[in-house]
């Protein structure tokens, strides 16, 4: 014997299906209305019977409404997350344009004192190193 092979389509069926089957309660079929039968016990069976099948819709409907809500969450946290990341790309772009206008006009300057280059360019290392260490 070979196990059918299954596309992936019919194997997500598969694997639902599967997993319904395995966690939902079973139902039961063979339910009487409240007039049937002249036996005492038949009404409190038919009406516990009924309230089982309510609880199960109940469940139902939860479930439903847990899962739908835990989608919303999920999909406005990333919206959220997103603009987040977005705000921050743009404030990190601007810091670093700042940063690199003031590096070449530290080196426009140095360029014009020549004889004072020597004495600038230690001290923009210093500056640039403790700069890093502010904005990280």
């Amino acid at each position: 014997y070979e196990k059918p092979a299954f596309k992936e389509e019919e194997e997500d069926l598969e694997v639902k299906l599967r997993r319904i089957i395995e966690n939902v309660p079973v139902r039961v079929s063979n339910t009487s209305g409240s007039s049937a039968g002249s036996g005492s016990g038949d009404f409190h069976q038919y009406r516990q019977m009924r309230r089982k099948e309510q609880d199960r819709l109940a469940r139902m409907d939860v479930d439903y409404q847990k899962r739908k809500e835990i989608t919303e969450f999920n999909m406005r946290r990333e919206e959220r997350l997103k603009a987040a990341e977005e705000r921050t790309a743009k404030k990190r772009l601007k810091r670093q344009k700042k940063k690199q206008r003031k590096k070449e006009k530290k080196m426009k300057s140095s360029a014009e004192g020549g004889e004072n280059k020597k004495e600038e360019s230690s001290d923009d290392e210093a500056d640039s190193e403790h700069e890093e260490a502010t904005v990280e």
